[in-house]
């Protein structure tokens, strides 16, 4: 399994229309449990305030994905592969990098 973001760009008109896809996302994504598993979905406000939406998926493939958002009625405008899963803090990002002992 491999980690996407999915990117659903002003898809729905209020909050209230974003849970209900997000609970035909889980229905969807529980009779697909070989192939798609929902980590985490974010919430967006659009510039022209419609709701999108930033959703974390492990899946086989993005055909996988794809197949979900259909049986879920949900829109799809990018579905991105994590190269690195692991999340890193943004205060810990640096703590990796090459710098000289003692500069800042």
């Amino acid at each position: 399994m491999q980690t996407y973001l999915v990117v659903r760009r002003s898809a729905w008109s209020s909050l209230e229309q974003q849970c209900e896809a997000d609970a035909r996302s889980a229905f969807e994504a529980a009779r697909m449990e070989e192939e798609i598993a929902s980590i985490q979905s974010y919430p967006l406000e659009e510039s022209d305030r419609r709701i999108g939406s930033i959703c974390v998926y492990e899946a086989s493939s993005p055909e996988a994905v794809r197949r979900h958002a259909a049986a879920a009625f949900l829109p799809v405008d990018e579905i991105v592969k994590v190269v690195d899963p692991a999340p890193v803090r943004a205060d810990e990002a640096g703590s990796t990098s090459t710098r000289k002992e003692g500069s800042q």
